[in-house]
């Protein structure tokens, strides 16, 4: 696979959203244990169900590449813009959970 395609590009960010995650994910387990609110809780919930996702793109762009992501190049430019933005929303939200 080239690593320039739109798809390429959108599994890469799949990468870094897991890893902002992994990061959040710690955080708010450490917090969990220290105050054991159930705010906490949900956080994690939503980490983890986004985790997951990431996980399975991750798996699906690389055992399923001759699918609708890859043949398309509309849908590889909409699963990229897609993956930007839940960067951007990771990211807003790692930072604000790291200040």
């Amino acid at each position: 696979m080239n690593p320039a395609t739109p798809t390429g590009i959108a599994m890469l960010i799949a990468g870094v959203n897991s890893a902002l995650l992994a990061v959040l994910a710690a955080v708010w387990f450490d917090n969990y244990r220290e105050f054991g609110s159930t705010l906490l809780l949900g956080l994690l919930g939503f980490c983890a169900v986004l985790l997951v996702e990431n996980l399975i793109s991750i798996a699906f762009f690389f055992n399923s590449m001759r699918t609708l992501y890859a043949m398309d190049p509309v849908v590889g430019r909409v699963v990229l813009g897609m993956s930007l933005l839940e960067l951007l929303a990771v990211s807003l939200l790692t930072y604000a959970t790291l200040k």
